[in-house]
């Protein structure tokens, strides 16, 4: 049996659960898009959407949904500068998908109040599928580090029995540049 293309699955929970703390017609930036799950889910709710992936075929099926962007972001520059500094987005999404030295260009492109929404695979997903090298998996705690100097609103780490699979996933917001008047941020749970 062949398993359908990244991105062509349902979105995932873990997106579908906090995309309403993305503003109102805020742009989103999904990372490593494939075919477009989440590109789909937030052009359906009437946000911008910017999918960005190495296939062209990825990228030939979020084209109609919004910018599509086919990039190799592990080998080449970063395509989403502006002024010499990454474009900033009100929330960037990634789902299955580790390149570590991008981490600090993730968070740059983050607009104050946006959205970091990622989810992942982590230690211990080598004893159940793949992938299983240590290069694609986050190790305990690895996203709240990472995450340091934002507001972390839901962080898991654990392990998934459908299908099976370790996973860590965050949401984190950028607070830097948010006036809240003395009152703390409100972020529905």
């Amino acid at each position: 049996m062949n398993p359908l293309p990244h991105g062509t699955e349902a979105p995932s929970a873990w997106v579908q659960r906090w995309s309403h703390l993305v503003r109102p017609g805020g742009t989103v930036l999904d990372v490593a898009c494939g075919h477009g799950r989440h590109v789909r889910w937030f052009a359906q709710r009437g946000h911008p959407v910017t999918g960005m992936d190495r296939s062209p075929e990825a990228i030939a099926a979020v084209a109609p949904l919004g910018t599509a962007i086919e990039a190799d972001i592990e080998n080449g520059p970063w395509p989403l500068l502006q002024s010499g500094q990454p474009q900033r987005f009100d929330a960037v999404i990634v789902t299955n998908y580790l390149w570590r030295a991008l981490f600090p260009t993730l968070l740059a492109s983050l607009a104050p109040g946006g959205v970091l929404i990622y989810e992942t695979f982590t230690a211990g997903n080598e004893t159940v599928g793949k992938p299983s090298r240590p290069d694609f998996l986050l190790q305990p705690g690895e996203l709240l580090r990472i995450c340091a100097g934002l507001r972390v609103v839901a962080y898991e780490d654990g392990y998934l029995a459908m299908p099976e699979r370790y996973v860590q996933r965050i949401v984190a917001v950028n607070e830097t540049g948010l006036s809240t008047a003395g009152a703390p941020a409100r972020y529905s749970l």
